[in-house]
């Protein structure tokens, strides 16, 4: 249930084609042309926009119509798209135009297809293509031959460049998806159905912005938990943003924190055109790295070596390879340079190629191979080729070819293509594939992770958050948004941050009182929430050692900021005493609100020359210690952190800890719109925030918790212990990646017909994809609920929203041992209970006419039940929950 609209659309049956008057209209004549081809073509019923069928078409009409297919004006359009109704269509696609310039003429089309019910993509779109249906509605250009890469495009001159090139480069597509400026459906509608669709194993994308980070990050995580996404993003730079904003009309993030979705995401990021279609060529070969490092094959020094300083700047690994390896090679190869590269000699012919290759491969030492040949005089380049398109292919992991030249060299490389080997004329160009392939390893290892809103593992170390919130409610009814120092630390201490003491003095003497009782040196910093950078305005005055220098520096602090900035509120100065870490460094440590998904955590360089300095990690809270520890490596520096000149290394485990505190924060505090800690003075002992400065803002309250995060944690709050009726205990909680064994083996223990009534299947285990599937889930578009007795599992229950994300799909399956002891009951009651308080309005299930015990307590449980007209030996029952 949830995708028949969809697949109305995708893989329709009965399709009505509704033209204009004017017969040039640019769409209408590109459509005529793209329905005539394929043995699709004398399948679409030709309308007029009221209707009336074209003369010369097909008189009669079906009485109902899966995909209505329209061009013309605006008013054409909706005249049409009524039309459709009367026929029931289920999905339209309506044509890019000028005339839909307008919003306002794309919002009323928008607006009545909702109110009719059909699932439409555009307006301001170029229409889909089906290859392996044989079905082309796209206006970018020619029928596509049938593989298995699915490709989604914002843009409608970039889908029919990249169909272009696709026809000569051995890349074969199972969908193409123009979807332009779609007021409906988006990317992620088509990302859900090509993470399901059995045709595409891959997907390819290029895009320009989105409406809801939330939306799109749960279906980017959930077709990249499935198979690979490469994407291309346009705006890099503000010019880049402005103009993908103008052509798209939907928000473009910041581009740091939308490379730190993708990796959330387990999605990869592709800087060119030229790459997306490098990594296209790829994941057309089903080419998929289980890590970073390249092994190098060539019949020169010079290519392997730009190969692999290449490899460097990509960050892909050239391993040294071991010494018996390395005797291995030699003993095949005598005349070869043994090393990585292996540099098989200038004579080299097509066997020494494949060997070296082949025992590369079958090595675990590497990940991939990247085979070199330069067209030298005497080198039968073509039996290389020959040889390679015959045996590489069957080696076990990716071979990257890269035939050097023109001249010589093009045929081959032709050869090689046309037999769908991945073939590049340059080394870059060839470890750029690899390593953008590769990332995709890297990337999964993010998207497996499911950190819970709060890191804390004892009492100890738990958050004052009713402090936090107190603090922060008194600043917003005060009509203020910024927090002073000592306010802004404060909230740090109440998340068990470590902060240097801070006090408040508002005149001179009070300077020096509070200066003597923090022993001196002191530091003097001026206290105003409207003044964000101290420094710019002379707002701070380092080692301050006698009381005559407080005195100087206080009157002079205070008069400087008045002349500097005499629109601000000054309240005095405040004063802590001097951190004296010897082998200290400075790092920095924040979160800011990025306007499309939110809430990120920041992690830097620290001190005044941060801006200049410019070294900043970005993540998408929640975080854990995993995610943290990939946060800091990816920051420049991270080196000082480590032992250098003398200095003992830091504890890495300090800065993880100040990160996952700062996630915590975020998840907790939805009001927490800016917050800068800096500097942050770490050494070997331990870490301290000398400077802090938080910004918030009022929130409107949600029933969905964490509503402000584009990435749900972990229900933490759902787990709890329960004693049944006969005394036996269960523990409650949301499924997680790390339990797929646990759940095979639960499904393996099931009868046949427990196994039957659950999958409606007479499968005996659950595939490799069904066990991914079932067990990594996004919290925001499912939940998965476990009863476990000790580590075995007894019970699962799950729902997953359909794609109105108003109504969702249950399933639930009790091992047979514990049927009829209530746990169903329990399950059921508690994903019933998850869904109501997420806001849904309905919660549906399939359940087999002949399983009396579900359907009984589905009748206990208030459920209407149904016959399923598709299949007569199904019922749907159903559950309003908004009563």
């Amino acid at each position: 249930m949830g995708q028949h609209r969809l697949a109305a659309l995708f893989d329709p049956e009965t399709v009505a084609a509704y033209f204009p008057a004017d017969a040039a209209h640019p769409s209408a004549v590109q459509l005529r042309q793209s329905l005539s081809e394929g043995e699709f073509a004398g399948k679409v019923h030709r309308l007029g926009s009221t209707g009336k069928p074209e003369s010369g078409g097909r008189s009669s009409l079906p009485a109902r119509i899966d995909l209505a297919l329209i061009t013309g004006t605006p008013d054409e359009a909706l005249a049409a798209l009524n039309h459709a109704a009367t026929l029931k269509a289920r999905a339209a696609i309506v044509y890019d135009d000028e005339p839909f310039a307008a919003d306002e003429d794309a919002g009323v089309i928008a607006r009545e297809a909702a109110r009719l019910g059909i699932a439409l993509l555009g307006p301001g779109c170029s229409g889909i293509q089906r290859p392996p249906h044989s079905f082309n509605a796209c206006i970018a250009g020619p029928l596509q031959q049938a593989g298995n890469v699915g490709l989604i495009s914002q843009s409608g001159a970039l889908t029919a460049a990249m169909l272009d090139w696709a026809a000569s480069n051995a890349v074969k597509f199972s969908a193409v998806v123009a979807t332009g400026r779609s007021q409906s459906l988006d990317l992620a509608d088509v990302l859900d159905f090509m993470a399901q669709d059995t045709h595409t194993h891959s997907i390819v994308m290029y895009m320009e912005g989105i409406r809801s980070a939330r939306r799109f990050m749960s279906a980017l995580r959930t077709a990249a938990r499935a198979k690979p996404v490469i994407v291309l993003k346009a705006g890099r730079r503000p010019a880049g943003q402005q103009a993908a904003l103008t052509h798209s009309g939907m928000l473009v993030g910041g581009d740091d924190v939308f490379d730190a979705a993708l990796r959330r995401a387990g999605a990869v990021r592709v800087e060119s055109f030229v790459q997306l279609f490098s990594a296209a060529k790829c994941l057309a070969a089903r080419y998929r790295p289980g890590g970073t490092r390249l092994g190098v094959v060539c019949n020169g020094g010079g290519p392997g070596v730009l190969a692999a300083d290449y490899a460097h700047l990509r960050h892909v690994d050239i391993p040294t390879l071991s010494d018996a390896l390395q005797a291995n090679i030699r003993k095949a190869l005598p005349d070869a340079v043994i090393a990585n590269p292996v540099d098989l000699g200038e004579n080299s012919q097509a066997a020494a190629f494949v060997t070296a290759s082949e025992m590369l491969a079958s090595s675990n030492e590497v990940d991939g191979v990247l085979v070199v040949v330069t067209p030298k005089p005497g080198i039968d380049t073509q039996a290389i080729a020959d040889a390679a398109i015959a045996r590489l292919p069957l080696v076990s992991k990716p071979v990257f070819a890269c035939w050097m030249g023109e001249t010589r060299a093009r045929a081959t490389r032709e050869q090689i293509n046309a037999a769908g080997m991945p073939i590049f004329r340059l080394p870059e160009a060839a470890v750029d594939a690899f390593a953008n392939i590769a990332a995709f390893y890297r990337n999964q290892q993010q998207l497996m992770q499911t950190p819970p809103p709060l890191s804390a593992t004892s009492e100890a170390d738990q958050p004052d958050t009713a402090a936090a919130r107190a603090l922060i409610e008194r600043v917003l009814a005060e009509g203020r948004s910024t927090l002073t120092e000592t306010e802004s630390k404060s909230l740090l201490a109440a998340f068990r941050i470590p902060v240097t003491p801070t006090v408040v003095a508002h005149d001179v003497e009070e300077a020096v009182r509070h200066a003597s009782e923090l022993a001196y040196p002191v530091a003097m910093k001026i206290n105003s929430p409207d003044i964000p950078h101290k420094s710019d305005v002379g707002g701070v005055m380092l080692n301050l050692r006698t009381p005559q220098q407080v005195r100087a520096v206080f009157i002079d602090m205070i008069e400087e900021g008045q002349r500097r900035a005499p629109e601000a509120k000054i309240d005095g100065v405040s004063l802590q005493r001097m951190v004296m870490k010897r082998h200290g460094r400075e790092i920095f440590v924040g979160m800011t609100t990025d306007p499309l998904f939110g809430p990120v955590v920041t992690f830097g360089a620290g001190g005044t020359m941060i801006e200049v300095i410019d070294d900043r990690s970005v993540a998408l809270p929640p975080l854990n210690p995993f995610l943290a520890r990939q946060m800091i490596e990816r920051a420049r520096s991270a080196t000082v952190l480590r032992a250098w000149r003398g200095l003992p290394a830091v504890p890495i485990e300090v800065v993880e800890a100040l990160l996952l505190r700062v996630s915590d924060m975020i998840c907790e505090l939805p009001e927490l719109a800016e917050l800068d800690i800096n500097p942050i003075i770490i050494d070997e002992n331990g870490a301290a925030a000398v400077d802090a400065r938080a910004v918030v803002r009022p929130v409107l309250a949600s029933r969905t918790p964490h509503a402000h995060l584009a990435i749900l944690p972990y229900p933490e709050t759902l787990t709890r212990d329960v004693t049944l009726q006969d005394g036996a205990r269960l523990h409650l909680r949301a499924i997680r990646p790390e339990d797929a064994d646990a759940l095979q083996t639960f499904v393996r223990g099931l009868s046949d017909e427990a196994r039957y009534f659950r999958f409606l299947s007479t499968m005996h285990e659950l595939t490799p994809s069904m066990l991914a599937r079932f067990t990594q889930i996004d919290y925001d578009r499912e939940m998965a609920m476990l009863a476990l007795q000790g580590e075995e599992i007894v019970g699962v229950a799950r729902y997953m929203l359909n794609p109105d994300a108003e109504t969702c799909e249950f399933g639930l399956v009790v091992a047979d041992a514990m049927q009829g002891k209530g746990v169903g009951t329990l399950l059921m009651k508690t994903i019933i209970a998850i869904a109501r308080d997420r806001g849904l309005k309905e919660i549906i299930g399939i359940v087999a006419g002949n399983n009396h015990g579900m359907l009984a307590l589905m009748e206990r449980l208030g459920f209407s039940e149904k016959v399923d007209p598709e299949d007569l030996d199904l019922r749907v029952v159903g559950l309003a929950l908004q009563q």
